[in-house]
């Protein structure tokens, strides 16, 4: 079924693969080492946890414009445009020799990634009106597999050349994905039923939050994945392994990438199980095997086989949700006011996304290592039966 898949799409989807794959893996060589050279730029616990956050501040007030300009005026723009900002930031990440320079590196950064995301996901759910789980869930496991790559590669190459020069490689990459999408002719050729101003702003309520529930839960569901995922597998879980446990830079890489392999092999397969039993129950037993993962984090010894295999059974449960929630959120939007919601649910995330890093690790120094992750499954058991309802 992928095979056919991948034998009969449109090209446009195929070149959207191609930069996203080259895209997660700029993003991933940072991955492993990121918090702990902010913590050593500066070891203000809430300043690293800026270094995270920020990569989702800087689009937390723009999603929702963007996606409602990307109704109006389509997809390719803005999807490039993403692509010219990350490899601004990670130039600009490249250089820093204090942690403000990081932090502005990485706000454009994240603000470009958070554009091309969100218009590649809006191009794939315009391509394909049937089989929608299945084509998103392809997309996602073909990314991450970049990120999967890159992540151990970052961890080895900064024992070699340095962070900053491994911030350079990326810089590199990310303009590998803007060649690729700039000079793509299928992106080109992708047209979308656009709306006039009047159109989106008076059909826009359909939306919003609070006007449907259904819809409602998708946002808040987009919020708590990633609330939890930067705050405790972007921030505190690498400082909890490598000062707690005293597991090395380069171990934490690999664990990441097999975190990562839990992911492709999730997103590989939940996909097309949603289009066939449905979205919810996919994504409710996603969130109860990660808060299931969250609390063995905290009991296991300091063994990295044991770690991994935890890693990949929470990036299982992961890339379950991440699948498909956003089918479900396509399915439930109206297609003309797709591109806004999208923009609507990537807003929520941002917020978790930023408010994540600076929460969890407010926990992490005055309440100690464990207390992160034990208030991480109360919120994502509370939110996945708010999903279940």
């Amino acid at each position: 079924m992928r095979k056919y898949l991948l034998r009969n799409c449109p090209r446009a989807y195929l070149e959207i693969l191609a930069s996203s794959f080259t895209l997660m893996m700029n993003m991933s060589l940072v991955s492993a080492f990121l918090p702990i050279f902010a913590h050593e730029l500066d070891p203000s616990g809430i300043m690293v946890g800026l270094v995270s956050s920020v990569w989702f501040l800087s689009r937390m007030f723009l999603e929702i414009p963007s996606g409602i300009l990307s109704d109006r005026i389509g997809r390719r723009l803005l999807l490039i445009s993403g692509l010219a900002l990350s490899a601004l930031g990670a130039s600009i990440c490249a250089l820093a020799s204090n942690i403000y320079v990081l932090i502005a590196g990485r706000s454009l950064w994240g603000l470009g990634t958070g554009l091309f995301f969100m218009n590649s996901s809006a191009i794939i759910f315009d391509i394909f009106r049937s089989g929608r789980g299945l084509a998103l869930g392809t997309f996602q496991s073909i990314e991450f597999i970049g990120s999967f790559i890159g992540a151990p590669i970052g961890g080895f190459m900064v024992g070699i050349m340095g962070y900053r020069m491994v911030f350079a490689v990326s810089a590199a990459l990310a303009a590998a994905s803007f060649i690729i999408a700039y000079f793509s002719s299928g992106l080109r050729q992708i047209s979308v039923k656009r709306v006039i101003g009047r159109e989106i702003l008076s059909s826009l309520k359909k939306v919003l939050p609070g006007r449907n529930m259904a819809l409602t839960s998708v946002y808040i569901g987009s919020f708590t994945r990633m609330f939890v995922w930067t705050g405790i597998t972007g921030t505190v879980l690498p400082l909890f392994l490598n000062i707690h446990l005293g597991v090395p830079v380069e171990i934490i890489g690999i664990i990441a990438s097999i975190r990562t392999l839990g992911i492709i092999f999730s997103t590989s397969i939940s996909g097309r199980l949603s289009d066939r039993v449905g979205r919810k129950p996919i994504v409710v037993a996603g969130m109860v095997i990660e808060a299931l993962s969250l609390y063995a984090y905290t009991c296991v010894p300091a063994s990295s086989i044991i770690i991994s295999i935890i890693s990949f059974i929470d990036g299982f449960g992961r890339g379950m949700v991440l699948t498909s929630l956003m089918v479900l959120l396509s399915d439930l939007a109206p297609q003309s006011l797709r591109g806004s919601a999208i923009g609507i649910y990537r807003t929520f995330m941002d917020i978790g996304g930023f408010t994540g890093p600076i929460f969890f690790m407010a926990l992490y120094e005055g309440f100690g290592p464990t207390s992160p992750f034990l208030s991480a499954i109360i919120f994502v058991l509370t939110v996945s039966a708010l999903i279940a309802i």
